[in-house]
């Protein structure tokens, strides 16, 4: 059976293959891993640090907020930071966790290692006694990409123009974050597959001891994040071990409803043990191997090589295109949160939202032309005839794809083909999820909020005539108020207002729970009676359940 999910890991891959130059710039070629201006100083509870002026705000980076997570530290929850003597220089960026190189600020390489637990701050002004609101971001990339260091994603705009504290951290990625080994190793390893998300709840717990210092609230803590970011968001939502650090949340095409079973992570488990030459019997040999070993089974694996590789038997849920289509979003080789009981007890929004969130006031939505970005290397999408746009869809959809193409083309009946693929792929990955979380989500009593990001980018797609409009990631710089810098959001018309909208309605979500911007209508609670949904551009407005007739075919009668 076909599996939309698993379709999103396909689809994800094929944009892998293409580069992650384009990723990198939607996370932003940094204007500079040095933060200048005056020097400003501040205490927080392991020391003194050292920060500097940046774009308006204050900012301190490169700041520790746990300990060592290599050698023996591997795979284990990360221990405290050791407090520091003398004052600690914050204006430089700290490394990013270990990934696959240029997979972060494109030709210009940060150094990346295994011990990465840093975090960034900006902040309109330190040691005032104020208690601004926190937005606390989880960046993108998935789970094996990305770091808090990013130009798009600088949290200075914000923090200055709307007098809010920016928190980003970089966290362990990749299998040194997610490699679940806890029923090979038993108790001894039982958070082994979840240490990435564990190592954000430890940035949260810094951010309630320490926030006050940077002028923040530590009681009234906003997460965001977009696409891996929200997926971590959505995840940290249903985790015990983050109750009552934060109060607040967004996902921004990250919405999905579940995460890694443990039985496809222990699969996943066995594969890199046997690509790393390790019995199951000696983990107690994986604080000996380098890192980059490890790192390198990995990016093979992405690749479709070594230990990771799904096999070519049949067996494998592979379609005649090469994309992953049977067993669901997780697959053997793949990783992730995982279910394992503990750390994360089930999941998130599946069959229901966790109770964890109850009282937790949510945004969650997805950019309209998402899959634009995921087929940056794929230029026929761009110029498909009727003819190729059926024949695609029966390969990608099987049984599903004449009701899925009769239902867009009634939606948009002036929408060419290659528009109408986009439209679905983009409800396939991003949107029909996010609905359902709202849903799901609705029937608690703290509100969500839906959107759908509009805005057009005139980012060219190389190879064709098209460009990314309202596609993945383009709205980032925009909700951080950073669109004076290239990238993927473009330079057309209209880009300055979205971004003071977007921005607005975070700033306001973060200070009060309810997401407004001035001059823009009411962003009504979302309920599944009218499914009201804010649609962000130049000139925002309010609609009832779009694409109705299109949602109920993925809640009700697409293959799950």
């Amino acid at each position: 059976m076909w599996s939309r999910r698993s379709a999103l890991s396909g689809g994800m891959a094929a944009a892998a293959a293409f580069g992650l130059g384009r990723l990198a710039l939607a996370q932003g070629v940094p204007r500079s891993t040095v933060t200048t201006g005056p020097d400003v100083e501040v205490e927080i509870a392991d020391g003194r640090l050292r920060g500097g002026h940046s774009r308006g705000a204050l900012a301190f980076k490169g700041i520790p907020y746990a300990g060592p997570v290599s050698g023996a530290g591997r795979f284990r929850e990360a221990p405290p930071v050791v407090p520091w003597i003398g004052v600690r220089d914050a204006t430089r960026l700290g490394p990013p966790s270990l990934q696959k190189a240029k997979s972060t600020y494109g030709e210009q390489e940060p150094a990346y290692a295994e011990d990465c637990l840093v975090l960034n701050v900006w902040t309109p002004a330190v040691n005032d006694d104020k208690r601004r609101p926190v937005l606390f971001y989880c960046h993108g990339g998935g789970f094996a990409t990305g770091s808090a260091g990013s130009t798009a994603q600088d949290g200075a705009r914000l923090a200055a123009l709307y007098d809010v504290v920016v928190v980003a951290t970089n966290h362990r990625l990749g299998l040194l974050g997610y490699l679940y080994l806890g029923e090979i190793g038993g108790a001894n390893w039982a958070t082994s597959g979840n240490q990435g998300m564990l190592d954000i709840v430890a940035g949260l717990r810094w951010v309630k001891a320490n926030i006050a210092s940077f002028g923040g609230n530590p009681d009234n803590v906003t997460l965001f994040g977009e696409s891996g970011g929200g997926f971590k968001v959505g995840t940290l939502l249903a985790m015990p071990a983050a109750k009552g650090l934060f109060h607040k949340a967004s996902i921004q095409s990250g919405a999905a409803l579940t995460r890694m079973p443990k039985a496809m992570a222990t699969e996943t488990a066995l594969r890199v043990l046997k690509g790393l030459g390790i019995a199951p019997n000696e983990l107690h040999k994986l604080a000996e191997v380098p890192a980059e070993q490890i790192l390198a089974v990995q990016l093979a694996g992405e690749q479709g090589q070594g230990a990771l590789t799904l096999p070519s038997d049949g067996s494998a849920p592979v379609g005649r295109d090469g994309r992953l289509h049977k067993a669901g979003f997780w697959l053997p080789g793949s990783y992730g949160p995982v279910v394992d009981g503990t750390v994360l007890p089930a999941d998130p929004f599946d069959p229901v939202a966790s109770p964890l969130m109850n009282d937790v006031p949510l945004i969650v939505g997805h950019n309209r032309d998402e899959a634009t970005f995921f087929n940056m290397g794929r230029p026929d999408t761009f110029k498909l005839d009727e003819a190729g746009l059926k024949a695609r869809l029966a390969v990608e959809f099987a049984g599903d794809a004449e009701k899925l193409f009769n239902v867009y083309r009634a939606t948009y009946p002036k929408a060419t083909p290659s528009e109408l693929y986009i439209a679905i792929a983009s409800a396939r990955w991003f949107g029909a999820d996010s609905a359902t979380t709202a849903d799901r989500k609705s029937l608690q009593p703290a509100p969500v909020y839906r959107y759908h990001y509009d805005y057009e980018s005139n980012f060219p797609i190389p190879g064709t005539a098209a460009t990314l409009k309202a596609g993945h990631a383009t709205e980032i710089a925009s909700l951080f108020a950073n669109t004076d810098q290239p990238g993927l959001e473009g330079n057309g018309p209209g880009l300055e207002e979205a971004s003071t909208h977007m921005s607005a309605f975070w700033a306001n979500f973060a200070r009060t729970g309810k997401p407004s911007a001035p001059g823009q209508p009411d962003w009504p609670r979302y309920t599944t009676k009218d499914r009201p949904v804010m649609r962000i551009s130049s000139i925002c407005q309010v609609e009832n359940d779009p694409e109705a007739a299109a949602r109920r075919i993925w809640q009700e009668e697409v293959a799950d």
